[in-house]
């Protein structure tokens, strides 16, 4: 099964030629995906990340529940560093 799971964008840098991307923060983790699929995004924005691509714009509300109910119910170790947050 895939999972997309939301985030806040936190900032935006231009690579070669017309390729964007974010830094995208979910909970106290930050990954980077390309925002090729909405190329409208822009910081403090929130997104749905899959497999390193921001797919879709989510709004704030739907977002933070989204990642409440993952962090409840243990969805996010693909997120964590292997030794854990902190480790």
């Amino acid at each position: 099964m895939c999972l997309a799971i939301p985030g806040k964008i936190r900032s935006i840098e231009q690579t070669e030629g017309l390729i964007r991307r974010a830094k995208v923060v979910f909970g106290s983790i930050v990954k980077e995906a390309y925002l090729d699929m909405i190329p409208q995004a822009k910081e403090g924005d929130y997104v749905l990340v899959h497999a390193g691509v921001a797919i879709n714009l989510v709004n704030e509300e739907e977002a933070l529940k989204t990642f409440a109910h993952l962090q409840a119910y243990g969805g996010l170790e693909d997120l964590l560093p292997e030794e854990g947050i902190g480790g």
